[in-house]
Parts: structure tokens; C-alpha cells; sequence
């Protein structure tokens, strides 16, 4: 079976490798840099002097972004909508008996009132309902229309594809993308702060703090940082060097375990990136002259009014990769607030010798 894109109109794109039986979301991949690839257009004509270029250009979106929509139809099979809604389905792959059963997880009286919904979840076999034989068999993009509606939180429930037991193609292809590692360039911006601003064996500190359900434990993850640190003091030689990866404003350490770090220069060294670093905007032009941000900006509404919002290239957010590009090379290690899915992807990078390699 084929590999098939997925297209849900109106909102960022979302990249799902059907045929690998799980999805993968690409939340920074914007509709017009998708349309740009899938139509094999040159979307920086748009800001172009030439009144030609710009013509070609919007008639050339305007079929190829009609055929995704499926606003002329279906045509030669290249578009398969699919009518599922994400809070009544739940995707599964190769489970025997499950398909079209119910779901464990059904709305009790209190959330429905609270959420306005009134429905039952069933759970459905992903290879069945797209694979072989199916409707969407012979389509290239697939449409959901509701797959990623609902908000981030609870995401797990929609998409219950974990592993595939029985069929070693699909798992080896599920353990080969468990990893995806950054660019280049963002892995040697961190290695690059690791053995030229630090310059030591380092611990690494990712302190998730005030999003969320995490403002109120910050005890339990200071608690974390402080055992591994008295750990390293009847380890080694002082000062113990940190680099500290927090959404806690350096201003703001007073009065916490970091401001106390902070005050004892003596014991130990802390490092922090900012945003204004010269090594971050550093990486961002090369990662915008290699391509890999966006070049421009329009307003969706109206495709002619992309001439209109034409501007100098945008530098791509670096601050957050970089970090954990540097925890990657914590050799003292590694110390993660629990549930940050930050600290799940640096423990990953870790894991597979991201610094190292």
C-alpha cells in the first residue's frame, strides 16, 4: 500500500504515514508550505515584481489547492475523505475482535454536560477501514476532517497504535521512526555550547515550572534536581557546572532551589542560553538559508493578498532545540521534570547517543 498524505483543511498540516499504521504530526509545517511541495509550485514568486510569474503562480495554486479540498470532487481517486470524528473513533492496528467494538473510555453525564457532547466511542481497525480492498485504497491524500480537532491533552485515546506483534514489517518501521533526531545544525549549536562555553562535564537541568499542571509541583521538581546534585558533591571536584533548561525567568530564581544554586558560586557554575545568544540567532540563519523555515507570509483568506504580506525571511525559533541539544551532552547527567514531554524527547536523545555520534 502506498505512503498517504493527509490534508485537513483549514488548519496546520498533519503528515500521517498510513501505511506505517500511526500518525505523525508536523504542527510547524504550515497549508501554503504543504500546498507549495504537493503542487511542485515556486511560492517565493509570490513576492515576485513580475506580474506573469505572479498569475502563473496563483492559477497553479488556486486548481492544485481546489483538488486537495476536494472542492471540484474526487478526481482520478487522488482524494479520500473520511467521515470518522476524532471523539467517536479510536484507531487501532491488528488487534483481533476490536474492530467496531466499544471503546473502554465512554463520556460519563458530568463531561458531557460539561464538554456539550452526547455520543458512544467505538474503536476501529486502521487496515481494515484504509487498508486493502477499502474505499481509500486508491487514494493519495486522505482527508480527515476531525481527526485533530480536539485539544492536545488525552490525544493518546484517538490513536491506540503502539506496536504491531504480529506483522515485522510495520514494527520494524515503527522502531526505525521512534527516534527523529533535529538537523544538524541544531545538534552542533549544542555541542558547540557544550565544549566552548561550558567546557566541562556538565548536568543537565530541563525545570518545567510554569505551564500548566506544572506550577504547582515545584517541590517535587526541585526535589529531583537537589538528590542528584548532593549525589555529584561526594562524587567529584567543585564547582559542579549545571546548564539550566527552564521556562522560569532568570529574575524570578529568588527565593527557589535555582536561586540558591545561583548565590553558591562557589559550589557550583550555572549555564543558561537566551534567546538573543549569538550561537541561537547564529543557527536560525543557517537553518533559514538551508530552507528549512518559512520564506513568507499570507493571509489565508485570500490568495491574492499573498503579494501584500511578502516579507524578509523569519527566523525559525531555536531556543528550545538547541537546549536539549545541549542536554544531550550532559555527561554528569541528566535531571527531567516528570511528564514534560521535553524531557521525554532529551532522554531519547540521550538514549541514542545523539552528542556522541
Amino acid at each position: 500500500m502506498p505512503q498517504k498524505l493527509v490534508y485537513e483543511p483549514g488548519r496546520p498540516i498533519r503528515m500521517t504515514l498510513i501505511a506505517n499504521w500511526f500518525c505523525v504530526d508536523v504542527f510547524n509545517m504550515t497549508s501554503e508550505f504543504f500546498i507549495s511541495i504537493w503542487c511542485r509550485v515556486n511560492v517565493d514568486l509570490a513576492c515576485s515584481e513580475e506580474p506573469n510569474k505572479q498569475s502563473s503562480l496563483f492559477d497553479t495554486l488556486r486548481q492544485c489547492g481546489s483538488l486537495l479540498s476536494g472542492y471540484n470532487g474526487n478526481v482520478n481517486n487522488c482524494l479520500y475523505a473520511l467521515g470518522e470524528d476524532c471523539r467517536t473513533t479510536v484507531w487501532t492496528y491488528g488487534i483481533d475482535g476490536e474492530d467496531g467494538v466499544l471503546d473502554s473510555f465512554q463520556p460519563d453525564e458530568q463531561l458531557k454536560k460539561k464538554k456539550k457532547i452526547s455520543y458512544v466511542r467505538t474503536r476501529r481497525d486502521v487496515y481494515k477501514a484504509l487498508g486493502p480492498g477499502s474505499g481509500a485504497e486508491p487514494a493519495t491524500v486522505l482527508a480527515f476532517g476531525s481527526l485533530f480537532t480536539s485539544s492536545y491533552k488525552g490525544s493518546e485515546l484517538y490513536i491506540d497504535i503502539h506496536e504491531a506483534p504480529r506483522d515485522q514489517r510495520m514494527q520494524s518501521l515503527i522502531e526505525k521512526v521512534g527516534f527523529l533526531p533535529f538537523v544538524p545544525e541544531i545538534i552542533s549549536a549544542g555541542k558547540e555550547f557544550a565544549s566552548e562555553t561550558i567546557k566541562s562535564p556538565f548536568l543537565c537541568a530541563q525545570l518545567r515550572l510554569l505551564d500548566g499542571q506544572f506550577k504547582n509541583h515545584w517541590k517535587v521538581t526541585f526535589q529531583g534536581l537537589q538528590q542528584k546534585i548532593e549525589s555529584l558533591k561526594h562524587e567529584g571536584a567543585l564547582p559542579i557546572h549545571i546548564f539550566v533548561m527552564t521556562d522560569l525567568p532568570e529574575g524570578n530564581w529568588t527565593g527557589s532551589c535555582l536561586g540558591d544554586l545561583a548565590r553558591d558560586s562557589s559550589a557550583f557554575k550555572l549555564h543558561v542560553l537566551r534567546e538573543n545568544d549569538n550561537l541561537v540567532t547564529r543557527t536560525a540563519k543557517k537553518l533559514a538559508a538551508a530552507g528549512n523555515g518559512m520564506k513568507f507570509s499570507y493571509h489565508p483568506e485570500r490568495l491574492d493578498g499573498m503579494k501584500k504580506h511578502c516579507r524578509p525571511p523569519l527566523l525559525p525559533d531555536m531556543l528550545l532545540y538547541i537546549e536539549e541539544s545541549v542536554c544531550s551532552c550532559a555527561s554528569l547527567g541528566f535531571v527531567g521534570t516528570e511528564g514534560s514531554t521535553i524531557a521525554e524527547s532529551i532522554e531519547l536523545m540521550r538514549k541514542y547517543g545523539v552528542c556522541s555520534g
